[in-house]
Parts: structure tokens; sequence; C-alpha cells
């Protein structure tokens, strides 16, 4: 990797593998670092201000990691996890993207993009998805538009927040909706 791809991709390359069980400590801390109290305010993109409370648990990766249509992709420098990503057939064609997480610490130096394409390939070439959805809260305007810049599209679907389920957050807003992104996959 040269010096300016270093730079671009805030320092050296990642290692990308799929998430096990003996990953699971380290994807829970991963993710709830990247999402959720003071440790998400290091970087861009925490829903601190829209949730409070974990975004996941140890029951809900090891959960994740058993279904034979989903992976965890993990990316790690110097053997810690640093980022990850859920991949779900989609049933459809599709791909389904979900609980995108890099470390605070991390965030703004291009891994988020590295994270984002390897998924993207993985889903195409391994998974034979033609298409990659996510669905993102509304409300995370600067996220969406990241997306957006990348090629994803609003589909004009939207699924409402799971209100009075603490799993997935302790909402500190009444108007919390998600919102599916899409993008076409391969040539």
């Amino acid at each position: 990797m040269s010096i300016g791809e270093r730079a671009r991709y805030g320092g050296d390359a990642p290692v990308f593998r799929s998430a096990g069980d003996g990953d699971v400590p380290g994807v829970v801390e991963l993710v709830n670092s990247a999402y959720r109290g003071d440790t998400s305010r290091q970087g861009w993109t925490t829903e601190a201000d829209l949730l409070g409370g974990q975004r996941a648990d140890a029951a809900q990766i090891a959960e994740l990691l058993a279904r034979p249509d989903t992976r965890v992709v993990l990316a790690e420098r110097d053997g810690r996890p640093v980022a990850c990503c859920e991949l779900a057939d989609g049933g459809d064609g599709s791909a389904y993207f979900g609980m995108f997480a890099v470390s605070p610490a991390a965030q703004g130096g291009g891994l988020g993009r590295r994270v984002l394409a390897e998924a993207e390939r993985t889903a195409a070439e391994e998974l034979g998805s033609a298409a990659m959805r996510m669905t993102v809260l509304r409300q995370r305007t600067d996220l969406i538009a990241w997306y957006e810049r990348r090629g994803y599209r609003r589909t004009g679907a939207t699924a409402p927040f799971p209100y009075g389920d603490e799993r997935f957050g302790l909402p500190k807003r009444d108007d919390l909706v998600f919102e599916e992104l899409a993008k076409p996959l391969g040539a």
C-alpha cells in the first residue's frame, strides 16, 4: 500500500474475514461503541442523539452468526476488529447489508468505504447477489447522504422503528422510521 493509500484509508489495509463464535465479544464491543454512548460521539456516525441503550448484545450477535443465510464480515488491523457488517440473503436476489460499524477512532479515513466495497464484492461474487439493500434511520441524514454518494438510492420503502423492544435501543424521539436504500451490484 502506498503512503497516499495509507493516508486515504486510515493506515494499513484491513484484513477481512467472516466472524465466528469466538468473535462475539469483540463484535458486541465494536458495534455498541460505534452506535451508542459517549464513545460513539468520537466518530461522525453516532446514533447517540436518537437512541440510548445498547445496539447489540452477545445473544443477538451469536444468533446472527448461527443463521445459515447470514455472515458477519469483520475487518481487522493488528488482529483487532476495527469494522464489521452483516450480509444476509435478501431472498429476492439481493443481499441485505446491516450492522455496519466502524470504530469511532477509525472513522473519517476511508475505512468505511473499504468495508462497504468489500461487502459489495462479497455479496456479488460469493453470494451471487444482483443488488444490495439496507435500512437506515431516516433521521440519519448525513449517513444517508454518504450512502447516496456511493450509488445507493432511496427506494421509497419504509419500516417503523420497533418501539417498546429494548433490544434495539431506547428511543429519544417518537418519530423514528427506517428508510430502505438499494444499489445494483456488478457491471
